[in-house]
């Protein structure tokens, strides 16, 4: 095996394991440590640098780090994330002073089709760079999805206005109420670019007999369409017997917001079983918390009406075969019920972009999009979002901005959209004396802390009342320990190495081995504890002076302890803490960047 780059940025990064799942790649090691020390506006800043939106995803990240976290290999629990970002998110004070500013004029305009996350961070990403930045919105006010999908529950209104307004009082041009209906004619304003993320605003319907049957007043609605209703105050009452058809995160707000509007019995009906549901985990213990029944296996069949008005829902009762691949109908039933809201999923929409602007469409009438650079096949028109790739959630609409704006900033330039700009990283040892460094590496037992809730019978006075308390001083501190602080990495020097083995001595999870050199799958057979994930790749020294031989690390296995680094007699073992800088950022560093010190300090309450 070739000795393994280390100068390589993405090698260390991939050791991070929550950082590299996200995928706007937010430093979570590090805003958990600066909430250790109590510093939670930096806290707060360092995590606005990559997410642009904590206090939102601190309540309503779909949180693709958690499934990573190191801790979760430990114990069984990944470290709570997403709760933690929302700490530093509501004990921040005000942080405007040190937020970018609008950069001096560049004389480049860009235009924003959508006011929802992806527009908002390429205005973020842009406006410090000088941009003149246009924001085209249909509704009158702003937030795309974060507004319309997400109930006040789950996501109060004063917290995405503020997260907003730090975008738009960097000079952005906001104009609400301003659907686009033509891109030739957007074109013709003479932006130097146009970013088009305008989600996925078409809600997939259900045609099956008796769809468009009813007569006066409609009892069958569309989820996102309906939620949209719900937060503009165009609804205000649904029947007390609801389905909700369909098992994704916006059933989820379908059925937790007909029991703030009326009603008294609601069923979410799943076509297949539990484990194939498309809801997070978390979404669905809250809802059944509140009442609501989950129906498995229960495809719908026809909507039941009478003279007209809907009355049921006749469903096919299916036994599924392993893999929920092929389904056999074992029975048929009828659901009574007041309204239906059917949440299947929903689709891009472009009727306002015409087919002969140089932009190509697939087959599926989305546009073809680079997965890197987010560039159409027309030069200077971008897509991020929904809009892009299809609906997925708000962090990765966050990461497409940040691409779509590198991009942006490129073509304005004149230069390439490949190859991209590189990610650099700085390495800075955290020995502070002969055997100390300067974080704590002893492993804390506390278990995941759980989010204290408003009492359930409180909860459906009214609409806007946020369910989720937060994590209190106490829940914070301890949550916090959990941390392994996985950018603090192990650096070896091969040639101070005098394989003694003591380091293979004190390791506690045995995730180090001296071995001759061979091919990987030779090496992996010879590695001191089995790897759990032969997918990842192992570090690898040069060879060792003494013997030729070469240290491996499995970094699947290593829980950055550091007691190699404390054992070793001659400094062959160091511990450095990795940061990456992301070329997106370039424009978006708070003022003034505090420097992430690693030292774990408690929370004082």
């Amino acid at each position: 095996m070739e000795p393994t780059n280390t100068q390589d940025p993405s090698y260390f990064h991939r050791v991070v394991d929550c950082q590299w799942a996200c995928p706007a790649h937010t430093n979570v090691p590090g805003y958990i440590r600066l909430i250790s020390q109590g510093r939670f506006d930096d806290a707060y800043l360092l995590n606005r640098e990559s997410n642009v939106f904590p206090g939102v995803l601190g309540r309503v990240c779909d949180r693709p780090c958690e499934p990573a976290c190191r801790r979760d290999r430990v114990d069984g629990d990944p470290v709570a994330i997403c709760r933690l970002k929302r700490v530093a998110a509501d004990l921040a004070g005000d942080v405007r002073s040190r937020l970018p500013r609008p950069g001096t004029p560049n004389g480049k305009r860009v235009a924003c089709v959508g006011a929802g996350p992806a527009s908002l961070t390429v205005a973020n990403d842009l406006a410090p760079l000088g941009y003149e930045v246009v924001i085209l919105e249909r509704f009158d006010r702003a937030g795309g999805l974060m507004r319309t999908n997400i109930p006040e529950f789950r996501l109060p209104a004063a917290v995405l206005d503020d997260e907003i307004a730090m975008i738009t009082e960097m000079g952005v041009d906001v104009r609400l109420g301003a659907p686009v209906t033509s891109l030739r004619e957007l074109l013709d304003e003479d932006y130097d670019a146009v970013f088009v993320g305008s989600g996925a605003p078409k809600p997939k319907d259900l045609v099956i007999p008796g769809r468009f049957e009813e007569v006066g007043e409609t009892h069958i609605h569309l989820g996102i369409e309906w939620l949209e209703s719900v937060a503009f105050g165009h609804l205000e009452r649904i029947g007390e017997r609801v389905l909700i058809i369909g098992v994704g995160n916006t059933a989820m707000d379908c059925c937790r917001t007909s029991l703030r509007l009326g009603g008294r019995t609601i069923k979410v009906m799943a076509r297949r079983p539990r484990e194939y549901f498309k809801a997070s985990t978390w979404e669905l213990v809250d809802a059944e918390e509140e009442g609501v029944e989950i129906v498995v296996n229960h495809a719908p069949r026809r909507f039941v009406l009478e003279e007209g008005r809907l009355v049921g829902v006749e469903f096919e009762v299916l036994e599924w075969d392993d893999g929920a691949r092929h389904s056999v109908v074992r029975d048929t039933i009828v659901i009574s019920c007041d309204d239906v809201v059917i949440a299947v999923g929903q689709e891009n929409a472009f009727p306002w972009i015409e087919r002969d602007l140089g932009i190509e469409f697939t087959e599926w009438d989305t546009p073809v999009v680079d997965s890197t650079t987010f560039a159409s096949t027309r030069p200077g028109v971008f897509f991020g979002g929904d809009s892009a790739l299809g609906p997925k959630n708000i962090i990765w609409a966050v990461a497409h901005g940040h691409e779509a704006a590198l991009s942006i900033n490129l073509h304005c330039r004149g230069e390439a959209l490949t190859p991209r700009p590189e990610a650099t990283m700085t390495l800075t040892s955290q020995q502070m004396g002969m055997s100390e460094w300067s974080y704590h590496n002893d492993y804390n037992p506390s278990p995941r802390q759980q989010m204290s809730h408003v009492p359930l019978a409180e909860r459906f006075r009214e609409l806007s009342r946020e369910v989720e308390l937060g994590f209190d001083p106490d829940q914070t501190a301890r949550e916090v320990q959990r941390c392994l602080n996985c950018d603090v990495q192990t650096g070896f020097r091969a040639d101070l190495c005098i394989e003694c083995d003591a380091c293979l001595d004190v390791c506690p999870v045995q995730c180090l081995t001296i071995t001759p050199n061979g091919p990987e799958d030779e090496v992996r057979s010879r590695l001191r504890a089995p790897s759990g994930r032969p997918h990842e790749p192992l570090y690898v020294s040069d060879g060792l002076p003494q013997t030729g031989r070469v240290m491996v690390k499995d970094e699947n296995v290593c829980v950055h302890c550091g007691l190699c680094a404390e054992r070793c007699p001659t400094a062959a073992w160091d511990m450095v803490l990795f940061e990456m800088t992301s070329p997106f950022t370039q424009g978006s560093h708070f003022i003034p960047l505090s420097r992430v010190t690693p030292r774990v300090e408690e929370v004082r309450a």
